[in-house]
């Protein structure tokens, strides 16, 4: 509400006729003599909301990092803030040594961006330098006495590499830089090793991976290649030099072993994998946040089980990304979706017709039941470009029609040689792959007294 003051001499005006009758502005004449007119004062009352707004402006704060966690060391104390961030700029010293004037400006008001404008330190860098310095003092804080050359051996551009293994227990980051340290590895080498490490104890239950050792990085890093090597069942190439890299890392007999059978093949047709003459249909387990660490991604339409064949049909064939910002794009509306990591059997099928099937349990799949196959929904990808029945050992997707009407009464996996029996020459899609759920009771495999 805007409120008019009008201070005069005389005559007395009042405050009601001014609110209720605006001053007109400006004045051509005026009955009051020059002398007598004071200036107008305005002010601004804000009403309520403006208030409730005001108030609300004042609760937002930018935003500020954590306090410092790795203390400064003492010869930094009594420097000024210019001195500080001199350092910066120059990079005087070891990088482990300035790296705690960053949080400590920080907390002087500075923000990423400022700071990289006085120090040409970019954010990343920033929050680089700052979580690889804290891994580094966790390092040489642990229990176990830890060897002083190990950690001198990340003097020299060790920020980089500590940053890989931030994500580890503390045994688990001594075990990874000593790995590192011992076979030279890059930044990348590091990223995958910690990344096959922390996800090792989710993948319980997975074939072969009773094979491999927990306690040893190299066996980690050795099972991750194992996998990947059995999703790359379409690409000979890759899979085995997957294997060959899976053998080089190996550190137990019992994992080189199993890589051995493997690389020779007498492995093939275990397990819970649909084998027969060669073929095979990967059966992966989906863990928590693949998908988000997946650097590419395939967009699927989802059916249910219990649907009938109309609604295969029915599904979108093509999704695609569109623009800067890779916006999905579906050729028409679908009310089930499902996200899953760019694996080779999938690559493309986001727009060549490929379709998701969920399953209540894996008691539709047409190889020999293990136990979890009654305790676990799974989902089974389809080609639906490749409809005809052509391989004895495929395996495809069909409606099981058992009321005559030919609507069908549900959906089913079966081997081509059984369907080649009945006269079938066509179905619903080649499975390509068999997804099965995360396991929540395998992704806390350590105690809350392991971790940072």
């Amino acid at each position: 509400m805007l409120s008019v003051t009008v201070n005069t001499l005389k005559p007395p005006f009042s405050s009601t006729f001014l609110n209720s009758h605006p001053l007109p502005l400006p004045l051509n004449h005026s009955p009051l003599p020059k002398t007598l007119l004071k200036p107008i004062s305005a002010t601004l009352t804000p009403s309520g909301r403006s208030q409730q707004h005001n108030q609300n402006q004042q609760l937002y704060q930018p935003f500020r990092p954590p306090p410092n966690s790795t203390p400064l060391p003492s010869q930094f104390h009594s420097l000024d803030t210019a001195t500080r961030l001199d350092i910066l700029a120059n990079r005087l010293g070891q990088w482990f040594e300035y790296a705690p004037l960053i949080p400590s400006l920080f907390q002087q008001g500075f923000t990423p961006s400022s700071l990289e404008e006085a120090t040409g330190i970019s954010g990343v860098e920033q929050n680089r330098l700052i979580v690889a310095a804290q891994v580094r003092d966790s390092l040489a804080g642990q229990s176990t006495a830890i060897d002083p050359e190990l950690l001198a051996s990340f003097d020299t551009g060790g920020a980089e590499l500590l940053y890989q293994i931030r994500l580890l227990s503390g045994p688990q980051r001594v075990a990874a830089a000593s790995y590192i340290v011992d076979n030279r590895l890059d930044a990348k080498g590091a990223q995958d090793l910690a990344k096959a490490m922390k996800d090792f104890p989710r993948r319980r239950g997975d074939k072969g991976w009773e094979s491999f050792d927990y306690a040893l990085p190299g066996d980690c890093l050795s099972f991750m290649y194992y996998r990947q090597s059995r999703e790359h069942v379409n690409q000979p190439e890759k899979r085995t030099a997957a294997l060959e890299l899976a053998l080089i890392v190996a550190e137990t007999e019992k994992a080189k072993s199993r890589v051995l059978e493997e690389i020779k093949g007498t492995s093939e047709g275990k397990g819970d994998e649909g084998v027969k003459n060669g073929v095979k249909v990967p059966v992966v387990r989906l863990k928590i946040g693949e998908v988000a660490e997946a650097s590419s991604v395939v967009v699927l339409p989802v059916c249910r089980g219990e649907e009938r064949e109309r609604e295969i049909l029915e599904a979108p064939r093509e999704c695609r990304s569109e623009g800067e910002f890779g916006v999905v794009v579906a050729e028409k509306g679908w009310k089930r979706w499902v996200v899953l990591p760019a694996w080779d059997p999938v690559v493309g099928l986001g727009n060549e017709g490929g379709v998701v099937v969920s399953f209540a349990d894996a008691r539709v799949l047409p190889w020999k039941a293990n136990r979890w196959y009654k305790e676990e929904a799974i989902l089974v990808v389809a080609d639906r470009g490749r409809k005809e029945v052509t391989a004895d050992d495929g395996f495809y997707l069909v409606a099981v029609d058992n009321s005559g009407d030919g609507g069908g009464e549900g959906l089913k996996v079966e081997r081509g040689s059984a369907l080649k029996e009945t006269g079938v020459k066509e179905c619903l899609g080649a499975v390509v792959l068999v997804v099965r759920p995360p396991r929540e009771e395998t992704d806390n495999q350590l105690s809350d007294e392991d971790w940072e």
